[in-house]
Formats: C-alpha cells, structure tokens, sequence
C-alpha cells in the first residue's frame, strides 16, 4: 500500500484536570472541578471536570453552584491555573512538533492537528500518544481522518485514551442516524433552526436541499452545513502560526450590578482591558462586541462595527459604551463581556481556517 496525505487530530484527555492530578496526585480517582476561583459558593462556571465528575452531570459552563449541589461529598474544587495549563500546553505540542515527518496546525491549548503521509496513520497516533505520556505525563486520544471535519469527530469516540478512523468509507455508518447536534460546529441554536425543516439527522443533512440550507443561513454558511452532512471539510494541515482575530475579557459579578452608572463603570473597565490586548499586537481594532447576562441566567451579545480602524482606546471604549446604553433599563447585571475585534494582516488568515463555534 503507497502511503496517502491523513489528518489526525490529537485531543489532551480531560486536560486541565489532568494537569491538576499531575501535579497533586492524591487527586487521582476524585472528582475534581475547576472553576473560578475554586469557591463553589461564589459565582463562576465550571472550566472543566475531571471524568469522575463528570459521571454526576458536572460538565464545562455550568454554575459552579450547581456543581457543588450535584457534587458528591469526596468532590475537590479547584481554582483555576492558567499559567499551569499554559506551561504544559506548550509542552504538548513541542513534544508533537518533534514527531518526524508531521505538520502541527495548533488549534487550542488542549488539541491540535497533525498533517502526516503515511500507509499507517494507526502507528502514528499510537506513536503521538506514547511521545506526549513520555514527556509531559497526560493522556490524549487521537481522531484519524481524510479531513479536519473526520478527524475532529473521531476523537469522540476514541476517548478516552485511545483512536478512531472515520473517513468517507464509514461516515454514514458511524455518524448517518447521528443528531446533527454532534457535527463540529453544530451547536443548539443550529441544531433547532436545522430541526424547524425537519433535519435531526447527519443524514438527513447530507440530504436536505441545498438551496433551502443557503436561504435559511446565508450561502457561506448554508453551503457549510449541507457539506458538513457528508463530513466534507478541508484536509490541509496549516503550521502557519496561529493568528488571534479578536481578544475580549468578561467578568462575573458577585453581586448583581443594578445601576447604569455601575454597568457603565464595568463595560469601560473591560472594553479598556480588551483594547490594550490589541494594542500589544499593533492592529487596529475594527468592530467591538458586548455580551450581557441578566438575572438569572439570559444571554445576550451585541456586535457593531466601528465607524473606521481605530488604535484609538478612547474611541473603542466609547463605542463599548454606546452599546451598553442600549441594554433593558431595570434589568439587573450578573455578567458583562467585551470583545475587540481586530483588522487581519494581509498574510494571516489562520483565525479562520476552520469554523467553530463562536464565543466572545
């Protein structure tokens, strides 16, 4: 057999747990949860759990009060490290980048994918996997596909600690009566527009009508998802260096904010943060986003595009702030977020090399 071009996609199993155990291993076993500042009393979402938690419907976003209510009694919270998962996210894909003959596309701190002809995709990922548990002692599984898309959602089922192949071969066998809710870049909103025409199926996607699919989301989008039916999706692995479109930071109120004066006074704080972000990188900022959660728990984000490319803060900030005079007047405030977004250089397009879902 003459060796063909494969993308695999390498998925650091449960990674910030992970990282936590490593470094106190009397954790190992335990359910453990990380959030905040690991106070479940206080306000904060879960950033991960560790597969033990996650067997008491602990998972990713959700209030840590609520996890602390479903915990069981031997449950560990955590704050969050970013420096320690920084430091051994770097480790990762160092150790990946020094496997022979292979292209690294990093994607997240936790995964990313790797370009490699051989006749034997198997033994690479084994050999993935066994070089980054030599190196830095964590676990990953590793998604084997013809493309991003395959490999992306094979990971799913090789975790954890393990592989999958999904290619064109077994697509429909493995993903066809599937909900379109597991396709990478399928999220709820998505899935529930899908489902109003009567498409709850991979399947059903890969035969729904196309031009219904471009008038319901737009002909980039809309060509996207009926593609995305079929597993199609781009098969390049790109090492160009990763370029950050937008910086944005947020914060979770302890106490809800209830004057405009105190929702002003936040939004200016957090549009000033996010705007020097960019600053740094010497790219003038071209539109800006505010996401608002009121009490309890209703989201909403708003994006305005500015009137030009301005490296100007006060100018990104008052548009921060024009934005936030437009939000329900008597709503009480429990989270704010502020996103810049940036003007791309010329050259770097690698923020977009591959949708997912969005996020501020």
């Amino acid at each position: 057999m003459s060796a063909v071009p494969w993308v695999l996609h390498v998925d650091m199993d449960q990674f910030i747990a992970a990282v936590e155990v490593l470094r106190q291993p009397e954790l190992a076993g335990k359910p453990v949860i990380i959030g905040g500042n690991g106070d479940p009393t206080e306000r904060a979402v879960v950033s991960t759990a560790s597969y033990e938690a996650r067997e008491f419907g602990i998972g990713s976003g959700m209030p840590l009060k609520i996890a602390a209510r479903k915990a069981p009694p031997d449950a560990v919270f955590l704050p969050v490290d970013h420096a320690a998962y920084e430091a051994a996210s770097a480790d990762v894909m160092q150790t990946l980048r020094a496997l022979p003959g292979v292209v690294l596309e990093i994607i997240g701190w936790d995964e990313c994918f790797l370009g490699v002809t051989t006749d034997d995709p198997e033994d690479v990922a084994s050999a993935a996997r066994a070089a980054v548990l030599e190196a830095t002692g964590l676990h990953c599984s590793v998604g084997i596909g013809d493309n991003k898309i395959r490999a992306k959602i094979a990971t799913e089922f090789g975790k954890p600690r393990g592989m999958f192949r999904l290619t064109a071969d077994n697509w429909f066998d493995v993903m066809g009566e599937r909900e379109t809710r597991e396709l990478w870049g399928v999220g709820s909103r998505v899935q529930k527009r899908l489902a109003e025409h009567g498409i709850r199926t991979v399947r059903e996607l890969a035969d729904a009508d196309r031009a219904g699919l471009l008038s319901e989301f737009g002909p980039k989008m809309g060509a996207w998802y009926h593609g995305l039916g079929s597993g199609l999706g781009p098969s390049v692995v790109d090492d160009t260096p990763w370029v950050a479109r937008s910086h944005s930071r947020e914060t979770t109120f302890q106490q809800n904010l209830t004057s405009a004066s105190q929702i002003e006074a936040a939004i200016r704080e957090l549009a000033e943060q996010a705007f020097d972000d960019c600053l740094a990188e010497g790219r003038p900022v071209i539109r800006v986003h505010l996401k608002v959660r009121y009490a309890p728990f209703v989201t909403k984000t708003i994006g305005r595009k500015l009137t030009e490319p301005t490296q100007d803060r006060e100018t990104f900030v008052a548009a921060a702030v024009a934005i936030g005079r437009t939000l329900d007047e008597g709503r009480e405030v429990r989270l704010l977020g502020v996103r810049a977004e940036m003007e791309m250089p010329a050259s770097g397009d690698s923020a977009e090399r591959t949708p997912v879902r969005g996020r501020i």
